[in-house]
């Protein structure tokens, strides 16, 4: 919808019963919900209202507006859709449906698509927190388009055309995310603006405990420790996000900040190169790394929280052409040590491992690629095993997640704690169950055989493409083959895919083309995949899951490995034993409705 500045928008009745009858019509809130919601509605409002107005000083509120809507009344409610149970009426959903009543478009609003110069640069922020309304960008036709939470307050709008001279379209979105946009966004602009001008300045960065608190969105806007702001601001950004790492890349004339997401990485910020040292020796200071220290790499562990929940993440810089880039890994505690049997496991996959863990001694390994979840793989072991009857020992380079129930050790080479020395010494220390992060080298293979020979259950990783291959590799470090047969329990090999997002997955049928790079006999499969929607981005994904390959020593293989290795003998008796490769995982999971057929082939190529 385009206006001018001398036009009205019909001013439509947005109450809550309004509001509510036009739910009840289009069947997603039943009657009784609505008489419910007309006696409680009006308190609730009031209730959330105060809230929302709390964090703010008399002073602010003449540049915020804390009017509840109808939507978010209802929405606070959680109430089941009619004939949906587990589907929630949520605040988006109510405002998709009024929409069409306002002859507006809805948007579902991406921060990840959003230009935060563009956005910041449009209006001042006071403008956008007390009219809620977030600029997307300019058409083709050079329309300013403009997400609103109110379209019929026509004087700001014809406010912000004076100041910009342009025509403006609208779009409806939920109030929630223009509010978050406008936080995140002009928060962390004017933290790094005021950083920017202040870069003259030696600025007083108190030192932090290991665990640190983030401030609440008020409490960052109320302080004047900018570059402090300015790293909150991505830290509580990358948790909404759902992302597993953040990327903070020095370039010539900027540094970006980047987000990895279900295994992809989006650009979300640009920084002035100016304050990059100041948000890098923050970081740095926060994970107690040595500040002054700008030519070797450096690790460095940050314990926080995000919604009541502690998170750790793992910092790791390293020097290039433009000056230092920064790491962060995330680590959940929720998902890093699950239960092993939300890991995505088939009935007998899951069966196969599981006897894997109920063995007294020997060696189970898990091997993939970096970012293939063998981490979690293996913690979600250790804890499915863990109870005070037993002694669980690790030995990590770096500690990727602490946890009580373990005795856990950090490699430190420079003081001579390695895999080798460590797992020496931890025979010392009545073990049952050990952990070593990865086998590298003789020494370590050596050890954990040893370990394996001498009644200790051992779990580690290899860098192999697949499992058969972890022979050859523990051989080609010096373990004797008859070795190799006598400690090893099973070896599984792993990967992550993206899982199609269920909110816009559609069905195909599988052509003859993909049926054949796919070894599949020719006939007709249903297969899905995602057309991409608001929940995911548009890109047809959401979430990941693992596809395995699970590899049992039987007496066959063994006697076959008394002598030498011969990988392709071992691959055969394996797929006769019943193994599955990673591409048959993979395609099962395609012909269940988990992933595509792309992912599968980029994954497993």
């Amino acid at each position: 919808m385009t206006i001018s500045a001398d036009s009205r928008i019909e001013r439509k009745v947005l109450s809550l019963d309004f509001v509510c009858s036009l739910l009840v019509k289009n069947k997603l809130l039943s009657e009784e919900n609505r008489k419910e919601l007309m006696i409680k509605g009006e308190s609730q409002r009031a209730r959330m209202q105060k809230a929302q107005q709390a964090p703010y000083s008399r002073q602010r509120l003449l540049s915020y507006a804390p009017y509840v809507t109808a939507a978010e009344v209802i929405a606070s409610f959680e109430l089941d859709i009619p004939g949906s149970p587990g589907k929630i009426l949520t605040e988006d959903k109510i405002t998709e449906l009024l929409a069409p009543e306002l002859g507006l478009p809805y948007i579902k609003i991406d921060p990840l698509k959003l230009d935060m110069d563009f956005v910041t640069a449009q209006i001042p922020r006071p403008f956008a927190q007390r009219h809620l309304m977030i600029p997307l960008g300019i058409s083709k036709e050079g329309v300013l388009m403009l997400a609103v939470t109110d379209p019929s307050d026509t004087e700001a709008l014809a406010d912000l055309q004076r100041m910009g001279k342009k025509e403006v379209s609208l779009s409806i979105a939920s109030k929630t995310d223009i509010v978050k946009i406008v936080r995140e966004f002009f928060g962390f602009r004017s933290s790094v603006m005021a950083a920017q001008k202040e870069r003259g300045k030696d600025a007083e960065l108190n030192n932090l405990e290991q665990y640190v608190k983030l401030k609440g969105a008020a409490e960052i806007e109320a302080t004047d420790q900018h570059v402090v702001n300015a790293v909150e601001y991505i830290l509580r950004y990358a948790y909404e996000q759902r992302a597993s790492d953040i990327h903070i890349e020095p370039k010539r004339k900027n540094s970006l900040v980047r987000l990895r997401i279900d295994g992809v990485l989006h650009q979300i910020h640009t920084i002035p190169k100016i304050i990059h040292p100041s948000i890098v020796s923050r970081i740095k200071m926060m994970s107690r790394m040595d500040i002054a220290e700008k030519r070797k790499p450096q690790d460095g562990r940050i314990k926080t929280e995000h919604e009541t929940k502690e998170v750790e993440l793992r910092v790791s810089t390293l020097p290039t052409a433009f000056g230092e880039k920064v790491v962060m890994r995330i680590f959940d505690p929720e998902i890093v040590a699950q239960d092993i049997r939300t890991l995505g496991f088939t009935a007998n996959e899951f069966s196969i491992f599981e006897s894997y863990l109920q063995k007294p001694h020997g060696i189970i390994l898990v091997t993939g690629p970096t970012g293939s979840g063998k981490t979690t793989t293996l913690y979600s072991a250790l804890k499915y095993l863990s109870s005070p009857e037993v002694n669980i020992t690790t030995i990590e380079d770096p500690i990727e997640m602490v946890f009580e129930d373990f005795n856990q050790i950090g490699v430190q080479p420079l003081i001579g704690v390695d895999f080798a020395s460590s797992l020496r010494t931890i025979l010392r220390q009545d073990p049952d169950i050990i952990m070593v992060g990865e086998i590298r080298d003789k020494e370590t293979a050596t050890n954990a055989v040893q370990a394996a020979l001498t009644g200790h259950l051992v779990f580690s990783t290899l860098h192999t493409n697949d499992a058969p291959s972890s022979l050859t590799r523990l051989n080609d470090l010096g373990v004797q083959p008859f070795l190799i047969s006598a400690t090893i329990i099973g070896i599984m090999a792993q990967r992550l895919v993206r899982k199609i997002c269920k909110h816009c997955k559609q069905e195909r049928i599988l052509t003859t083309e993909e049926m054949a790079y796919l070894n599949m006999k020719p006939t007709t499969y249903k297969v899905y995949y995602g057309t991409g929607c608001v929940e995911c981005r548009g890109t047809g994904y959401k979430g990941r899951c693992g596809i395995y390959e699970i590899m049992s020593l039987s007496d066959q293989m063994k006697s076959h490995m008394e002598h030498t290795i011969d990988l392709p003998a071992i691959t055969r008796i394996a797929k006769a034993d019943g193994m599955k490769t990673l591409r048959e995982s993979a395609i099962r999971r395609m012909l269940e409705g988990i992933t595509t057929y792309e992912e599968i082939v980029s994954i497993t190529n």
